[in-house]
């Protein structure tokens, strides 16, 4: 637009220096010839600058849609990816703008800028608050995922039943009262037993009155003990995954035949197992 500006102000220049030739009567062909020729070179010059100024806002506005349409994008995806994670839906509200604000201030910005650079500003500075909100959602689904899978929760057993459960019981050896700290699950000989939650193996072998045992600690003063089995599948230091095979069932140790002990522990004390393998999910 500059350029633009100077040229009309050189044509009006032009103007003005005919005008006092023709006041001072100095005019001949000559001279009217080499004026005629500025002015039509410099109404070319006007022609290409406004031919290359409609290119380039052709450019900005091809510009422009596609920032919408990534924009769009963005909001479908935010609120898809928000639904699936069941996150609460005042939280992140891709269907409205962003909220802005501020107190005002006495920094006074040029009007000047033309109107379709500050639709791309606008566009730019939302997409990037798009952007920035889609990276916490991610970053709260990936901790959401982990709780998941360090939470204690589920069967160490893929078959069988609980055959005895936590409490005060029958001994099964001796025919006393006794404390059961855990819960049993009785099966078929070498059927897989499994992590009911990540974490890492603490102890893999044997323990008197357990036999063959694997202690996984899961974090958050969790720990679980899966006792007696026929196989062991994992050594201390190795990271479980939750629902990974981790031994065969066995009748090793203090025991009357095949089936897995299993405790939970939490800060140390034993807790009913019944109450985490009820869990469908992590509460």
């Amino acid at each position: 637009m500059s350029v633009a500006v100077l040229v009309i102000a050189g044509l009006i220049g032009n103007v003005l220096v005919v005008t006092r030739f023709l006041g001072n009567e100095l005019l001949d062909s000559q001279i009217i010839d080499k004026w005629q020729g500025a002015l039509n070179g410099q109404s070319a010059q006007l022609l290409e600058i406004q031919g290359q100024t409609r290119i380039e806002m052709e450019a900005v506005g091809r510009r422009l849609a596609d920032m919408q349409a990534r924009l769009l994008r963005i909001e479908a995806l935010g609120e898809r990816v928000a639904q699936v994670a069941e996150l609460d839906s005042g939280e992140f509200r891709f269907n409205e703008r962003p909220a802005v604000g501020g107190p005002e201030s006495d920094v006074e910005i040029s009007q000047s800028v033309p109107a379709f650079m500050t639709a791309a500003q606008q566009l730019a500075d939302q997409i990037k608050v798009r952007e920035d909100e889609l990276e916490v959602l991610a970053s709260l689904l990936a901790n959401q995922k982990f709780r998941e899978q360090v939470s204690v929760a589920g069967r160490p057993v893929k078959l069988g039943y609980m055959s005895s459960g936590f409490g005060r019981r029958v001994d099964p050896i001796t025919g006393r009262m006794a404390w059961h700290a855990g819960a049993d699950f009785a099966g078929q000989k070498d059927s897989d037993v499994v992590a009911v939650a990540s974490g890492v193996v603490t102890f893999a072998g044997e323990r008197n009155g357990y036999g063959r045992m694997i202690e996984i600690n899961h974090g958050a003063g969790y720990v679980t003990r899966y006792g007696h089995h026929h196989e062991l599948l994992v050594t201390a230091g190795d990271v479980v995954k939750k629902g990974q095979l981790i031994a065969r069932m066995g009748s090793t140790g203090r025991s009357t035949g095949s089936h897995v002990h299993f405790e939970v522990l939490k800060d140390g004390h034993q807790v009913d197992p019944a109450r985490y393998v009820a869990r469908s999910r992590p509460t």
